[in-house]
């Protein structure tokens, strides 16, 4: 009930994919930049793929990259909580990433996009001055509730802004943190159900806290 109830938010969510807007710029041959933030469960990685395979079915080339420090399920794909993967490269900088992008590259997806260098932010704003479409998602906030960056800078940058939501585990109210279960004053602490899960304003609890029991 909980997906269903989630997928018809994402369809009404996500209705610009065929906007006028794109139409005009992919006619004009103009680039841009997408920004797919929120809480960890909420969805990002899994509307990154899907806009990916849209992509691909077009028979646009894609080339998708992911930090090298996130190999929770795979090492060689993004991959969601929910199970869903595809294909990418795994970096460890920014200079790394724009070495494998072709001229002909025409859609550059980006996974995990807190986890890379500040060099992020003028590379993608170069990427879609080039004409190719940028896809980034990541986490906006940290276990403390802060901005992560680069993703405030990338998404003053984006032309197409979405903030997804999770369903907090405590009170089933609209989940907008990333509450840390473990206990570590580490800002990078990479995990998933283990060490995190969804809050909402009210039941979350900067720094760390003892998961929920089920």
């Amino acid at each position: 009930m909980v997906r269903s109830h989630f997928a018809k938010i994402m369809v009404e969510e996500f209705a610009f994919d065929n906007s006028e807007e794109r139409r005009k710029a992919r006619a004009n041959d103009t680039g841009w930049i997408e920004v797919i933030v929120g809480s960890m469960f909420s969805g990002k990685s899994e509307e990154l793929i899907r806009r990916l395979n849209r992509a691909r079915i077009a028979r646009q080339k894609v080339l998708v990259f992911k930090p090298l420090i996130d190999a929770r399920y795979s090492k060689q794909e993004i991959a969601s909580h929910s199970g869903q993967k595809h294909d990418s490269i795994p970096v460890s900088t920014t200079a790394e990433m724009l070495s494998h992008i072709a001229d002909d590259t025409q859609v550059v997806g980006i996974d995990e996009g807190q986890f890379f260098d500040l060099e992020i932010i003028d590379a993608v704003n170069k990427l879609a001055g080039e004409g190719k479409r940028v896809i980034i998602a990541g986490l906006d906030q940290d276990f403390m509730g802060k901005p992560f960056e680069p993703m405030p800078q990338l998404l003053s940058i984006a032309e197409f802004i979405t903030k997804t939501h999770a369903i907090c585990v405590k009170c089933g109210s609209t989940a907008n943190y990333s509450q840390r279960t473990v206990d570590s004053d580490a800002r990078v602490e990479v995990g998933a159900a283990d060490k995190y899960e969804a809050r909402c304003r009210r039941c979350f609890i900067p720094h760390s806290d003892a998961p929920t029991l089920g």
